[in-house]
């Protein structure tokens, strides 16, 4: 058997943890990839402090900050950037209402992309701005797709503050509407990030289904509904996969 080069065991790692849908224990990294106990121990060590891995309050493995700032300047990317841009010009022909996509980066919400509607009234929200996850249509279906313990650990991190009357700044209600959310895919803000603004937002997915970003539409109240704009729904998830046909193309 060939002998696997330190940077090929490095890069297995990075890989393995990000793509998993759990923090990996040392062990589980160890059995999946096929390194000795003491090598893994070793190249972990030496990736936490070099900030491509963490290590969570479980002693669990998970991406670090540079990892995380790099997947949002691989989806910067000219190239993808602009093809997304024209789906979402696209989008917004048809359902008259600005429409962007969120990742999720640290503890927020950033906005990668826009295309803005052409009607009066606007509520700006520009490229690069940064929005909390616990009361936007594109936080709220993020954290419904962690799993129970990242979620757990997430929520208890935020700060929770309120913005508007609706915002939902206790714990088990919010975890409540986040498991709606699972079920239904579709994330949901109800004026509880700015007052008289309702979007709903949609997953964007990778080739095994995981969640990579939320792709949502948002209004002003004197304009649209809230049950207006889950009524866009179909035509927003057709719009997510012609963006996952984009992101496929990166990951072949």
């Amino acid at each position: 058997m060939p002998k696997v080069s330190s940077i090929t065991r490095v890069l297995q790692i990075i890989e393995a943890v990000s793509y998993a849908p759990k923090p990996l224990t040392p062990l589980e990294l160890a059995q999946e990839l096929d390194i000795p106990k003491p090598t893994i121990h070793r190249l972990i060590q030496q990736l936490v402090d070099e900030g491509f891995v963490a290590v969570d309050i479980t002693g669990g493995i998970i991406p670090g900050k540079r990892v995380r700032n790099l997947s949002v300047e691989l989806w910067q990317q000219r190239q993808f950037f602009s093809e997304r841009q024209v789906i979402l010009q696209r989008l917004v022909h048809d359902v008259k209402e600005t429409c962007g996509i969120g990742v999720p980066h640290n503890m927020d919400m950033v906005y990668t992309n826009r295309a803005q509607t052409d009607l009066p009234l606007q509520i700006y929200l520009p490229i690069g701005a940064k929005s909390p996850m616990w009361c936007t249509a594109t936080g709220k279906l993020y954290l419904s797709q962690l799993s129970p313990r990242s979620r757990s650990k997430m929520l208890n991190s935020l700060p929770l503050d309120r913005f508007t009357k609706n915002t939902i700044v206790n714990i088990d209600e919010l975890n409540a509407e986040l498991n709606r959310i699972a079920k239904t895919g579709i994330g949901i803000d109800n004026e509880e990030f700015i007052s008289e603004m309702v979007a709903v937002s949609v997953p964007i997915l990778d080739k095994k289904d995981r969640y990579l970003a939320s792709l949502y539409v948002h209004g002003p109240t004197v304009r649209v509904s809230l049950e207006d704009l889950l009524a866009l729904v179909p035509r927003l998830q057709q719009a997510a996969k012609d963006i996952q046909a984009l992101v496929y193309e990166l990951q072949s």
